[in-house]
């Protein structure tokens, strides 16, 4: 059991995607294994799949086990070919060249990801309804940052936010864990105004699929 404070965490999104490795098989394993002629890669690098799995479309993920021509997706696991049918999870790979970290932030809070249930009863029931769990809830980041537009993420934010397309995020936290996923940049270039209070701009990270977090004590 450990209480941990969130100082010194960092957010950085994507500014320079590698070209597109086409994944010309993808196992159900896990960690799944792709394979990929000549792909360049070495483990540790980080980087956007596209995939015939909507499950694993656009979520972003660290590669282990690399070898001539093929890679793992470390921690993801597609044994289940309910979820993942056998053959149909080829794509690509783009291996994220650069970050810029988001500095000066002065609060950051989540919200969404609440699971939404199905309720119902039949007729014949007399008592209590029945629930089945189904989706969650549309997830976003919000961060709320000093206003300064003389450093260099002011620029990669207003780029991003008018793109309006999916940048890999990455979240690393005081413990060394890290935390990465795909948002859409929405950025308000219009500081708070609050006597008293540092001028803020807000950053929203609209969340697309499913993060993927790796401990602190992984590469």
């Amino acid at each position: 059991m450990s209480v941990k404070l969130p100082n010194g965490a960092i957010h950085s999104i994507a500014t320079a995607l590698a070209a597109a490795i086409t994944i010309t098989a993808l196992s159900n394993a896990n960690p799944a294994q792709a394979t990929a002629a000549a792909h360049g890669l070495a483990n540790g690098d980080v980087g956007v799949i596209t995939s015939g799995w909507p499950a694993l479309d656009g979520r972003v993920v660290r590669v282990i086990d690399v070898d001539q021509g093929t890679f793992a997706l470390e921690g993801i696991d597609t044994t289940d070919t309910a979820r993942f049918p056998a053959g149909a999870g080829i794509g690509t790979f783009r291996k994220v060249q650069t970050w810029q970290p988001i500095t000066q932030v002065l609060e950051s809070s989540m919200s969404g990801g609440e699971q939404q249930f199905y309720n119902y009863q039949f007729l014949e029931d007399t008592g209590d309804e029945r629930q089945i769990p189904t989706i969650r809830s549309a997830r976003a980041a919000t961060l709320q940052i000093a206003d300064d537009d003389s450093l260099p993420q002011y620029g990669v934010l207003e780029t991003a936010d008018t793109e309006r397309q999916a940048r890999a995020v990455s979240l690393v936290l005081p413990s060394g864990s890290k935390i990465y996923y795909a948002a859409i940049v929405s950025f308000n270039k219009v500081p708070t105004l609050t006597k008293n209070q540092a001028m803020a701009l807000t950053v929203t990270l609209s969340i697309q699929g499913e993060p993927t977090r790796y401990s602190g004590a992984q590469a």
